[in-house]
């Protein structure tokens, strides 16, 4: 086998020859080959940290869905090998403390449930058969046990497993054979994103595992409570950890267990005692600690926590409690972005995390003792990441804007970095397509703003060409130097158009300052910011301000609206899931918290964020305008798209509604995804060919 520095000299040769390989591709980027490229994710090093096992997953259009498949490959050189095999999504591997085990989560025979297969070879077994299914495997350090999530009645959730199971199981069955499908709803959070929530919780789980065979899993977190963040926005993975003893666990969890869940953000971090049940919180901060980590002497528990209670885009810090005198400490509090993904370092002497930084998204490390942050690895996006006990080397997933995810290397204390996977190297190596370039514009009060320029295949700066100005969701989040499998810019700029990415006011990476500075005032800074943008462009030689366009989704289809009813530059815009009326928007969204803090509750408003709705401009409404919007969207309600619809039907402005029944506030199945595109390109080309 190739030492590891070896092989980091390999593929920093095989990069340089795949860089070459780019400077020659043959064709623009086809819409097919969105498809085409697999998607590679979740890392995770073996405990010796000589393999690593992550998921590929692949599109199968034409069954209009994907699979998902766990693959092994060494760290020090050698061939990929495919762990699993199944028709449908085998995924989440975590390794047995002893490497001899990967558990998984798997729907390979119907409903999702934990799985085991040896690493030296040897078929998968189900380890779970639970009626409410099993998700995201956690193992004990210990090796006897697993943790796990399920949504059962909590009704139940005191009771024996064996007949809590077949009370959960009976009332499943009941619900899908009757004939009325009425729900009767008495609080809020009765839906969430594209789902109905309904009366079942999130529990954890643990079951006992000897040589790949598991016993009854137990209900550690019975009740009616949720054991794990209901929202996305408070998730960063498993939200769950065991002690270095495998006698207790710590996880993160909603602090309301009502309708008050919709309008909070505060979580706390527990800890329950596995012989005994006990349950102890740990945190009492009014706003949201959640990703629980031990550190690996069990000295320690470091977690992530939001200062505001009420704003889900508020800083995340990375906090350290030491358990045996309750001191609480932040290690970044001058680090002025968002913790993200927090794991410990095999040596145990410091912490890693992943942030934002003027459109890239790095890796850090901090020590126990806090001080000096370390960057390790920068450029692109890097959103998982890997260490093993006692290795140097961290495993991470990175992409860039001409680069699908693939997995990389890093050596912490020589700061090596390596390509370790080529997914998609032949099929890229066919394709052409130019780098972004990155430009700072002078916004509002002189404020700089970043932006990136994508430029279709081909490129002539003696040309002219159209621009497609794109405005971001969130509103905090940013456009990063990134792969996107929805809105992907190289798709879109190899349609012969120059696409144009803005982070202005709200924008996520350039100190939280700036991100704050949207919050009560969505048409205010971040529009000038983005009319800066804008002039910037329509000086550049290459741009023909005759063909300009506007596309953008959620929060940025709430600019589009704007667009809409206060600019006339473009000759057609593209609404995405688009927030129309503030007042409707407010007494049908799901997570209240949001509202409340972007615009006040509704019946409170002041008139400026009344002002702020796009809807009562309707009367200047001109500009054509394709309008996309799902039935299943419960963050943004399919009636936000239909009422703008009805505004520029009734008054005869070109418009065009895209609806897809199955579908959230994304559009995910493969063949939706490609009529999304193709409806998009369609409608662009009428008015800028």
């Amino acid at each position: 086998m190739k030492t590891f520095a070896a092989w980091f000299r390999l593929a920093g040769l095989f990069s340089l020859v795949f860089l070459a390989a780019l400077c020659v591709r043959a064709r623009p980027m086809e819409l097919e080959d969105m498809f085409r490229l697999k998607r590679v994710s979740e890392p995770q090093m073996s405990p010796d940290g000589q393999k690593v096992a992550y998921v590929v997953t692949e599109v199968l259009k034409e069954e209009n869905r994907t699979q998902s498949d766990i693959w092994v490959m060494p760290v020090g050189g050698g061939a990929a090998h495919k762990l699993t095999n199944s028709p449908k999504h085998d995924r989440h591997p975590r390794w047995s403390p002893d490497g001899k085990w990967i558990a998984f989560e798997s729907n390979r025979d119907g409903d999702f449930q934990l799985w085991i297969i040896p690493t030296d070879g040897g078929e998968a077994h189900k380890l779970t058969t639970i009626a409410t299914e099993a998700n995201q495997p956690v193992w004990s350090p210990t090796g006897d046990k697993i943790a796990f999530v399920s949504a059962v009645f909590p009704e139940f959730s005191g009771q024996p497993f064996a007949k809590s199971d077949q009370l959960n199981k009976e009332k499943l069955a009941a619900r899908g054979k009757s004939n009325v499908k009425a729900r009767i709803i008495t609080q809020l959070l009765y839906r969430h994103w594209d789902s109905w929530v309904e009366d079942r919780r999130q529990h954890l789980f643990v079951v006992r595992v000897k040589d790949g065979i598991a016993g009854e899993p137990r209900d550690v977190t019975p009740g009616e409570n949720d054991a794990v963040p209901t929202s996305s926005t408070f998730s960063e993975g498993d939200e769950y950890d065991f002690s270095p003893d495998g006698r207790a666990l710590a996880y993160a969890a909603p602090h309301h267990v009502t309708r008050e869940q919709a309008w909070s953000t505060n979580h706390d971090i527990w800890i329950v005692t596995l012989a005994t049940g006990e349950r102890r919180q740990l945190t009492t901060n009014p706003a949201a600690d959640t990703h629980p980590r031990f550190s690996p002497d069990g000295k320690f528990l470091a977690y992530r926590a939001q200062a505001r209670a009420g704003f889900e885009a508020d800083r995340w810090q990375l906090r350290l409690r030491t358990l045996s005198s309750g001191e609480d400490r932040s290690l970044t509090a001058d680090f002025d972005s968002s913790v993200e993904g927090v794991e410990w370092a095999g040596d145990g002497q410091a912490l890693l995390f992943a942030a934002e930084d003027k459109g890239v998204k790095s890796l850090f490390r901090v020590p126990v003792e806090g001080g000096e942050i370390r960057l390790l690895a920068t450029g692109g996006t890097i959103n998982e990441f890997s260490a093993a006990a006692g290795s140097n080397q961290i495993c991470f997933t990175q992409a860039h804007f001409t680069l699908p995810t693939e997995l990389f290397m890093v050596d912490r204390t020589t700061g090596v970095i390596g390509q370790l996977t080529t997914t998609n190297a032949d099929l890229l190596a066919k394709i052409e397509s130019l780098p972004p370039e990155s430009v700072t514009v002078s916004g509002t009060g002189g404020t700089p703003v970043q932006m990136w320029i994508v430029k279709p295949p081909g490129f002539d700066p003696a040309k002219k060409y159209p621009l497609v100005f794109w405005v971001h969701g969130g509103p905090q989040i940013a456009y990063l130097d990134g792969w996107s499998t929805r809105w992907n810019s190289q798709v879109w700029a190899a349609q012969g158009y120059v696409i144009a990415l803005p982070n202005p006011r709200g924008s996520t990476g350039f100190g939280q300052k700036f991100t704050d500075e949207i919050s009560r005032d969505w048409n205010g800074k971040v529009y000038t910011d983005l009319l800066a943008c804008l002039g910037y462009l329509e000086k550049l030689p290459y741009i023909d301000t005759k063909r300009m366009a506007a596309a953008g989704a959620s929060y940025g289809g709430y600019m589009m609206n704007w667009f809409e009813g206060h600019l006339d530059k473009f000759r057609c815009i593209v609404n995405h899931d688009g927030v129309y009326n503030l007042d409707s928007m407010y007494g049908s969204t799901e997570e209240v918290w949001f509202d409340e803090w972007e615009h006040g509750k509704a019946w409170e408003a002041s008139p400026a964020d009344k002002a702020s709705s796009p809807h009562l401009y309707a009367a200047s409404f001109k500009t054509p305008m394709l309008i996309i919007h799902n039935d299943l969207d419960f963050r943004v309600p399919v009636t936000e798209g239909l009422q703008v619809f009805t505004a520029l039907q009734r008054q005869g402005v070109p418009s065009k509604l895209l609806m897809f029944p199955d579908e959230g506030h994304w559009v995910l199945k493969p063949q939706n995804s490609e009529l999304w595109h193709q409806t998009i390109f369609d409608w662009l080309a009428v008015y800028l060919k």
